[in-house]
């Protein structure tokens, strides 16, 4: 009987914590269906008396370049996703199946760059982008995040539960160490890259501290600069619309993770990651 009051207990305190957590996209959600007069009535209502769907997502589209605002955060995205994982799953392999000299040295130097946040070389980042002239553009919102140390160290512990003999045997049929990497390693970690995926695309969709930094154009905004532009620019105080806006910029994040929770799950559990 007690077994059965803690694990209430437990889903209890689990469920407060959650709707805790989402409460806060409620209220944006539901601030995106009313109408200006109804948001600064006074009264709260979750549900609008009179809808303004219409008027506050079209205007969120046709005050400011939204929609482009979102195609430069998907072209950011995917591009740093892309060069994480290129650089990440050889390095990853290396360190987990592969002897040689330093091995244990190099992965105290990834655990060690974990505990670097990256804000602390901002300075000296955005000095070297403005020496070589990279600054404003795509490349400097980019570079600076090819090598995730993070990807890195969560592949290594997946491959380190994959059977050497699995290994031993490509090597056999005379595979190269990267034809290893790509042809056997890669399709065994699509959950862990998956898993790393959802981690890289939500930290840089929602990164507003870096492209603050760089960019100074509106032609390479991302979204989170997109919002504050439309905020300070357009919307002044019609938060119906500005709502509406931050709400499109979650849903890609929101789909994402539906659509890939599954892989996402077994990435974790298979890593070892708790």
């Amino acid at each position: 009987m007690s077994n059965i009051l803690v694990a209430a207990l437990r889903h209890i305190l689990l469920l407060l914590l959650g709707i805790f957590s989402l409460l806060p996209f409620a209220v944006m959600l539901s601030t995106s269906l009313k109408s200006a007069d109804e948001i600064f009535s006074g009264t709260i209502n979750w549900w609008p008396r009179q809808l303004a769907v219409i008027e506050n997502y079209s205007e969120a589209f046709s005050a400011a370049p939204l929609a482009y605002y979102l195609l430069n955060g998907a072209l950011v995205t995917a591009a740093i996703f892309l060069l994480q994982a290129l650089v990440a799953l050889p390095a990853a392999y290396a360190l987990a199946k592969l002897r040689f000299v330093g091995r244990r040295v190099a992965f105290g130097m990834v655990l060690f760059c974990l505990l670097i946040p990256y804000h602390v070389i901002a300075v000296p980042l955005f000095i070297l982008f403005y020496g070589v002239g990279l600054l404003d553009s795509y490349s400097a919102m980019i570079l600076p995040f090819t090598i995730s140390v993070f990807g890195i160290f969560l592949l290594r512990q997946f491959f380190m539960g994959v059977p050497d003999d699995l290994v031993d045997a490509a090597r056999m049929d005379g595979m190269s160490e990267l034809s290893i990497v790509w042809r056997v390693m890669l399709p065994a970690a699509v959950p862990a890259l998956t898993a790393f995926g959802i981690f890289s695309v939500v930290a840089h969709w929602n990164d507003y501290f870096w492209p603050l930094i760089v960019i100074s154009s509106d032609r390479y905004m991302t979204p989170p600069l997109g919002i504050m532009a439309f905020r300070n620019a357009e919307a002044g105080n019609n938060y119906g619309p500005l709502m509406a806006a931050a709400t499109i910029v979650v849903a890609p994040l929101l789909a994402l993770f539906l659509l890939a929770q599954r892989r996402f799950i077994e990435g974790m559990t298979f890593t070892g990651i708790k």
